[in-house]
C-alpha cells in the first residue's frame, strides 16, 4: 500500500491519535470517506457521460472495430514471425554445417 509497511503505518496512526486526540478520530475519519465517496461518485457520473457521448456518436463501435483490426493485424504478424522462425532455423543450420565442414570448390 504505497510502500507503507506495517511498523510505518501504526507510527502514523500514533502521531495522528497524538495530534489530535482520541475524540476527533472518529469524525475526520467519517469526513475523510465522505469525501472519498463523493469523488468515486463525481468519477463514475464522468466515465457514464463520456460512455454516453461515445455511444450517441457511435465512437463506442468504431473503437471496438479498431481494437478487433488491430488484434488481428497482431496475430498476422505472430504467425508471419513464426513461419519465418524455422526458416531461420533452417538457414541457420544449413551455414553452421558450411562452417564447421570441409570447404570444398565447386565448379561452375
Amino acid at each position: 500500500m504505497f510502500g507503507i509497511g506495517g511498523g510505518e503505518l501504526i507510527f502514523i496512526l500514533f502521531i495522528v491519535l497524538m495530534l489530535f486526540g482520541s475524540d476527533k478520530i472518529p469524525e475526520m475519519a467519517r469526513a475523510l470517506g465522505k469525501g472519498m465517496r463523493q469523488l468515486k461518485d463525481a468519477t463514475n457520473e464522468i466515465k457514464s457521460e463520456i460512455h454516453k457521448g461515445a455511444e450517441a456518436n457511435g465512437l463506442d463501435k468504431s473503437l471496438f472495430d479498431v481494437k478487433e483490426n488491430i488484434t488481428a493485424e497482431i496475430d498476422k504478424a505472430k504467425d508471419s514471425l513464426m513461419g519465418n522462425s524455422e526458416d531461420l532455423e533452417k538457414t541457420r543450420q544449413e551455414l553452421e554445417d558450411i562452417a564447421s565442414g570441409p570447404i570444398k570448390r565447386q565448379s561452375r
